[in-house]
């Protein structure tokens, strides 16, 4: 029976670039997103069609809610009976002084960003432990190691990212469990769409590849990590085309 991955925020960018290569490996999709849904739904059936035997189940869910995850869940182990690998890929940014962010906006970023983790988490280790076997991949930034001005929420929201993910690790390895976190740098997605093309180019050019990853480049390096290298875990693997 083939494995099952849970991708969140999975209608566009990184995460639609993963599900569509976790399809072509055969495995069992449940694809969450918590305002695009038909984008989720087209890609669903693009999936399904392009690979025979694949079955994908779509779930708008807001994962920084920990009833809509325990929903999303729920669903989950009905349809499939649980989860084998885990990608916490759902993420929003913020850019602006840090002393001019209200309580919501600051609580919008940590809920999206790093609360939706543990939520995610707490569901998913159940069904792994109770396999001996499973994977965890949470989708970082290079901001919660090194920190941007006018990114504190979100440099902070990815540094927690960081830390739960070594931590959850040295918890969950007894089990067969494996835990990393990937902190990406420039990549080609809607996040990054807020920047002019001289401030691209600008930007590019501080890299030492010269250029912004595509979204299919950071799939390729979230499902290398999930189906292989068995011995790595607790890790936090800079992927930034040696920007930082």
């Amino acid at each position: 029976m083939a494995e099952t991955v849970l991708i969140t925020g999975a209608s566009r960018g990184i995460g639609a670039a993963t599900a569509r290569l976790f399809g072509e490996k055969g495995y069992n999709l449940i694809l969450n997103c918590s305002k695009t849904y038909d984008e989720l739904t087209t890609l669903q059936k693009e999936i399904e069609e392009a690979n025979e035997g694949v079955n994908c189940l779509t779930i708008k869910a807001d994962v920084s809610i920990a009833s809509e995850v325990n929903y999303m869940f729920e669903a989950a182990a009905k349809r499939f009976g649980g989860v084998d690998i885990l990608i916490n890929n759902a993420g929003i940014s913020h850019s602006g002084l840090m002393s001019d962010m209200d309580d919501n906006e600051w609580d919008r970023v940590l809920g999206t960003n790093l609360n939706s983790v543990f939520y995610c988490c707490r569901k998913a280790v159940p069904y792994m432990v109770s396999q001996k076997k499973g994977c965890i991949i949470n989708v970082s930034s290079v901001w919660g190691l090194y920190g941007a001005s006018c990114e504190v929420a979100y440099s902070t929201s990815k540094g927690g990212v960081n830390a739960f993910s070594k931590a959850l690790a040295k918890e969950l390895g007894p089990s067969g469990i494996r835990v990393n976190a990937i902190a990406f740098g420039l990549i080609d997605t809607d996040m990054n769409k807020c920047y002019t093309e001289e401030e691209r180019a600008a930007l590019a050019d501080e890299t030492a590849i010269g250029r912004f990853a595509s979204p299919e480049e950071a799939a390729d390096v979230i499902v290398g990590l999930a189906t292989g290298h068995s011995y790595m875990t607790g890790q936090v693997i800079q992927f930034d085309g040696g920007w930082i």
